[in-house]
């Protein structure tokens, strides 16, 4: 069980096209980790699903930050 949670994360992380995509990756599977090991010693799936909501989260503000500098712009 252990083994296939391990490479479920680790084909996450492979299927990061690039670096700029990482950007809240490392914040969010810290915590999911954590969040995951005390919900049941799921520490791998947490931080995966952490790693995605991080990066989900990191270009929401990516996206309102230039949304924010384009208008200021005009």
């Amino acid at each position: 069980m252990k083994s296939s949670l391990l490479m479920l994360a680790v084909a996450l992380s492979l299927a990061v096209p690039s670096a700029a995509n990482a950007k809240g990756c490392i914040k969010g599977a810290i915590v999911g980790g954590v969040a995951g090991h005390y919900a049941g010693h799921h520490g791998a799936l947490g931080a995966a699903a952490g790693c995605l909501y991080g990066r989900h989260h990191a270009k929401e503000k990516q996206q309102q930050q230039s949304q924010v500098n384009g208008q200021g712009k005009l």
